[in-house]
């Protein structure tokens, strides 16, 4: 081979080795490093930020889905959370953890409050506050009643136990029914500072309305926000 053929080979091979350094240096599963369509989404937050919601869980049907789905889309929601299922799949709400979601109370069976009275109710609110404790080392400061339904004894222990009391302004209806487009039309009611209920109920088209919701908020130069709040004072949502 001729000396004037040699120069090109040799640089054309050492760029080659470089680029494949440079691929095997990045963690597996890691993204290209060029820019992709979510890196810049939630750059433009203009048009006011919104709550993302998740009731029920966790649930082994679809917490890891809806986990995959969000994070797809460098979005964090807030996962009300039933303590028995904490307890039955620890794995399931560390996930969560690990993932940056929020984590609320959603009491340890799911009864409706108001009928069962006191001391029931508030038990049910203090075992759940031990299970997510347990499991993350963290413990929740915002309540969502089940079915929304709440008075002002259950107001009280809420405040006595340190949390915020957070309902919706928007439902979804996934727990009716509601197919993914009616699950993402829903979403696109949002105004800035609502929050939307959604479950994590095992419902795969709430799994799929994930990235189309996404897509709704960025259009619209909205973002998922964090819902925060004080005892006895209305949550709302800001900047995560």
């Amino acid at each position: 081979m001729s000396r004037s053929l040699r120069t090109p080979i040799r640089t054309a091979l050492v760029a080659a080795l470089a680029a494949l350094a440079a691929l095997l240096s990045q963690p597996a599963g890691a993204a290209p490093t060029s820019a992709s369509p979510t890196a810049a989404r939630w750059t433009d937050c203009s048009g006011g930020y919104v709550g993302l919601t998740y009731d029920d869980g966790p649930n082994p049907a679809s917490t890891t889905a809806l986990l995959s789905a969000l994070q797809a889309g460098q979005a964090k929601a807030t996962f009300f959370i039933w303590g028995q299922h904490a307890d039955q799949y620890p794995d399931l709400l560390r996930s969560e953890q690990a993932a940056g979601m929020w984590i609320g109370n959603h009491t340890y069976t799911h009864p409706h409050l108001p009928q069962i009275g006191e001391p029931a109710a508030y038990q049910q609110m203090v075992d759940t506050q031990n299970a997510v404790q347990r499991v993350t080392g963290q413990r929740p400061t915002l309540f969502r009643p089940p079915y929304g339904e709440t008075n002002s004894q259950v107001k009280s222990d809420e405040a006595r136990l340190g949390m915020a009391e957070v309902l919706w302004s928007v439902d979804s209806q996934d727990w009716n029914g509601a197919s993914t487009a009616q699950i993402v039309q829903a979403n696109a009611t949002l105004r800035a500072g609502g929050i939307v209920l959604m479950h994590d109920g095992g419902y795969s088209t709430t799994v799929a309305a994930v990235p189309q919701i996404l897509d709704g908020l960025a259009a619209r130069h909205m973002c998922p926000g964090r819902i925060t709040g004080t005892p006895g004072n209305a949550a709302v949502v800001t900047a995560p």
